[in-house]
């Protein structure tokens, strides 16, 4: 009698999450480096501000001005379409390089507000004193998911992001936390230690919305 392979899935756990998100990362490696390597690429030009030096000029307020419109209105379809990717490789689905830009031409002003929402939200967290931003942004953190993923619209998305970490936000707190030496591990390795530690990061955050998501399916099914 033929066994049958049980597929395996992670635990919404820190350890777990890491874990699985460490063995997916090498099984569609190419697939995940060349999505992050796009979405690095269509990064850059936001960096045009920060980088545009402290003269204050017509050009450099122009300038200024079209790299936050380019970071508001342009990068996040393409950051939230690598964050899809990435979750299609968490699931072992089929990753298509097109799904990038899926949101140009489907889901562009859902993308837009959402991201526009959660950046106030968030913000405003900040300007409060630090903590309560912390607490939004990690209470916050599977909006993009939940847009792309479920086809949610930003109110909706925000609200299921809330339910969906409760429980969890030390979790995800505690994640960020061990995220930053791994990324420093990476940079000693230079160039590439660096991107793949970027990889592993994202994998891990998704691999977690991937955990919980199964929990309350089964839960539903119950």
């Amino acid at each position: 009698m033929e066994e049958v392979v049980k597929e395996r899935i992670p635990e919404a756990t820190i350890s777990g999450s890491y874990s699985f998100a460490w063995h997916q990362l090498w099984k569609h490696f190419l697939h995940f480096f060349l999505i992050t390597l796009i979405a690095v690429l269509f990064e850059s030009p936001a960096t045009i501000a920060r980088d545009s030096g402290m003269e204050i000029s017509a050009g450099t307020v122009i300038v200024q001005i079209l790299a936050v419109a380019y970071l508001f209105l342009l990068f996040p379809i393409i950051k939230y379409g690598s964050n899809l990717l990435y979750l299609k490789g968490i699931r072992n689905e089929k990753m298509e390089i097109e799904v990038l830009f899926q949101g140009f031409k489907d889901n562009y002003l859902n993308i837009i507000l959402a991201h526009l929402l959660k950046f106030a939200i968030v913000g405003i967290g900040f300007v409060l004193f630090i903590i309560p931003g912390i607490i939004f942004a990690c209470r916050l953190a599977f909006v993009s998911l939940l847009v792309m993923d479920k086809h949610m619209e930003p109110i909706a998305a925000v609200e299921k992001s809330w339910e969906m970490t409760k429980g969890h936000g030390w979790k995800i707190f505690g994640m960020a936390l061990l995220a930053i030496p791994i990324f420093v591990a990476g940079l000693i390795c230079l160039i590439v230690g660096a991107f793949i530690s970027y990889m592993w990061i994202n994998a891990a955050f998704t691999a977690l919305y991937h955990a919980i998501d199964l929990e309350e399916q089964k839960q539903l099914e119950v």
